[in-house]
């Protein structure tokens, strides 16, 4: 069974390490990087880590990794999702309607997909490949990034007392069943809402 300590104690092994992995989220590399922030929030919410360096590192590496997701997607991106083979005429069907898409609301999908798990993975991407200009992207990119990363990063050290707390009473996978148990729930009653809306 995983305890708390060991949990804490193979997260602090990684240090600064954690807010790192940030950067690689961005750059479109599927991987848990609010969730490794958070971690070291909660480390440093226990004087295992600084915050402000976690914070400073967090954010460093959302604006990093967003500048090398743009530039892939910028020289790579078109040409890969252009290339003739099955599908190329739906490819650039999409391509157009990216570009039209980013042309309206470009700024305010790069700084909103910052906040949204799934899409902050390809946003950067995104906005390459639809060549939205570069000085617009770089400042509506670390807008979302210097805010994303303060509030993350500050309340999973406001709320790192009481995680650790219910972790080491409840036990981590008590916890993991219990927020399972209660996504699901939400699921379900969600379900039935939309059942009853379309009735």
């Amino acid at each position: 069974m995983v305890t708390i300590a060991a949990l804490i104690g193979v997260s602090s092994s990684l240090g600064y390490l954690l807010p790192a992995i940030v950067g690689l989220e961005s750059m479109g590399i599927p991987s848990p990087g609010e969730t490794a922030l958070v971690a070291a929030a909660v480390l440093a919410s226990q004087g295992k880590l600084n915050i402000v360096l976690v914070t400073v590192i967090g954010v460093a590496s959302a604006i990093i990794g967003d500048n090398i997701g743009y530039l892939l997607g910028r020289k790579l991106g078109r040409d890969v999702l252009a290339v003739r083979g099955p599908g190329q005429a739906h490819r650039i069907k999409a391509l157009d309607a990216g570009d039209r898409f980013f042309a309206k609301h470009g700024t305010k999908a790069v700084f909103l997909g910052r906040w949204v798990a799934l899409v902050r993975i390809a946003v950067a991407w995104l906005a390459g490949i639809n060549h939205m200009p570069f000085k617009q992207f770089f400042f509506w990119n670390a807008l979302g990034g210097l805010t994303w990363g303060i509030t993350v990063s500050a309340l999973a050290y406001v709320a790192g007392n009481a995680i650790v707390h219910v972790l080491s009473t409840v036990g981590v996978v008590a916890a993991a069943a219990l927020a399972v148990a209660l996504f699901v729930g939400y699921g379900y009653f969600k379900l039935r809402q939309r059942r009853r809306e379309a009735a």
